[in-house]
């Protein structure tokens, strides 16, 4: 039954807006009469705001548009359907339940919509499928896998817990980054502040003097006029460079150099290819335990991956399984993918057991990604403040040296 967005008056004299299910609009608007509103506009979820995006010039139209879910939101809906369903529920009433929970508007509406289409006779995958923005094409992939095993209630468990554990990587990476990068920008801010306002009242104030400055004085009044004078174009040199960065970043031959590049670094480049690894790993086991077949399976791991030299190997790999070779064979002709993942495939495969298996290597890939990157944190914290005090010692020395040599002038 479709779904209709409504704005009502209330017999109040108070607006009222909310959404109805119906089998066409002049129902929705006879379903809103007998409840004692009088309907003021009635339009049909899922495609009023598209047929309306699309009438306005393309000066008018939004950049972007915000998405309901989040992805820690989608973790969480997730698991919230998992449970309703695996408690027995049927599928629509606990879509049912969701929307009428639904803490915004805009999840409100998309719930309402999923369940008119699953309604009307789509299947949850299908209609999850019309909401590419929302639901990426892996969990349209699992559950659709799950309801055509018939254990959906499983299905959703197992994808629930991907999502938070990768939500709980993505936390713990980011969280290891924010302080070092804080530390850094707050340096950067001070000794630009204490180069361009303070070190330049030194030389005013030594101007009518006769003698010669300390030379880390003279060096360092030499750099605060190369910031004031040139620091703008450095400024705008760096957003040139970033821009011309991204637009060739487009260009999927320079992505791949650059890609397999970044993958070399020394510490960065391990912490990549640790994440994308694991991610690679779980998303791949969970497919295959949900029933997706093996090649659709590693196709959509592949797409999960954002370092496009490891999806290129991903895909040569996929491309040698539809020849007949192995997954662990295939993966380990790539010396980019860790041993570790062709091994537990290769075990996966002997064992008969290859979701368990890389489901294992997967945890095992990220725990090793969360410990380099709280070491690097680690050390990196304490070198920082170490650098800003340098840096803020030099200045400070410059300021000071003149005018120790100055008193002792005059006495």
């Amino acid at each position: 039954m479709p779904a209709y967005r409504f704005e009502a008056l209330q017999p109040d004299g108070h607006a009222r807006k909310g959404v109805v299910e119906a089998d066409s609009q002049k129902s929705a608007r006879t379903q809103l009469r007998t409840q004692g509103l009088v309907p003021l506009s009635v339009e049909p979820i899922g495609t009023s705001d598209k047929g309306a995006s699309e009438a306005l010039p393309w000066w008018q139209q939004p950049i972007t548009q915000a998405r309901a879910f989040s992805a820690s939101q989608r973790a969480v809906w997730t698991r919230q359907l998992a449970g309703l369903v695996g408690s027995g529920l049927p599928l629509e009433r606990a879509l049912s339940a969701l929307a009428e929970e639904a803490p915004t508007e805009r999840q409100k509406h998309l719930m309402a919509t999923i369940r008119a289409e699953v309604n009307a006779g789509s299947s949850l995958g299908r209609a999850l499928g019309q909401h590419p923005r929302e639901f990426p094409l892996i969990n349209q992939a699992v559950i659709a896998a799950g309801e055509q095993s018939g254990h959906l209630g499983q299905v959703l468990e197992q994808l629930a817990s991907d999502l938070e554990e990768q939500q709980t990587l993505r936390a713990k990476l980011l969280g290891a980054a924010l302080y070092p990068a804080i530390v850094t920008l707050v340096a950067l801010a001070i000794v630009v502040f204490l180069v361009t306002s303070v070190v330049p009242q030194v030389a005013g104030v030594f101007a009518g003097s006769q003698r010669q400055l300390p030379f880390l004085t003279v060096a360092m009044l030499a750099v605060s006029d190369g910031v004031r004078q040139w620091g703008w174009l450095v400024v705008l040199l760096a957003v040139a460079a970033g821009v011309a960065l991204r637009v060739a970043l487009r260009q999927t031959a320079f992505r791949l150099r650059w890609d397999a590049a970044w993958l070399r670094l020394p510490v960065i480049g391990r912490l990549s290819l640790g994440y994308n690894s694991a991610r690679f790993a779980s998303t791949l086991a969970m497919l295959s335990a949900a029933g997706v077949p093996i090649l659709k399976a590693l196709q959509s791991a592949a797409d999960t991956l954002s370092n496009q030299a490891l999806r290129a190997d991903a895909l040569e790999a996929l491309v040698r399984v539809r020849e007949g070779a192995p997954l662990g064979l295939a993966l380990s002709q790539h010396a980019r993918f860790p041993g570790l993942l062709s091994m537990f495939a290769k075990l996966g495969e002997q064992t008969g057991q290859l979701p368990v298996m890389l489901q294992r290597a997967a945890q095992q890939l990220s725990a090793e990604v969360q410990r380099r990157a709280m070491a690097l944190a680690t050390v990196l914290e304490p070198l920082l403040i170490v650098a800003m005090g340098g840096m803020v010692m030099l200045i400070v020395l410059a300021v000071l040296m003149p005018i120790m040599e100055l008193n002792q002038w005059v006495k």
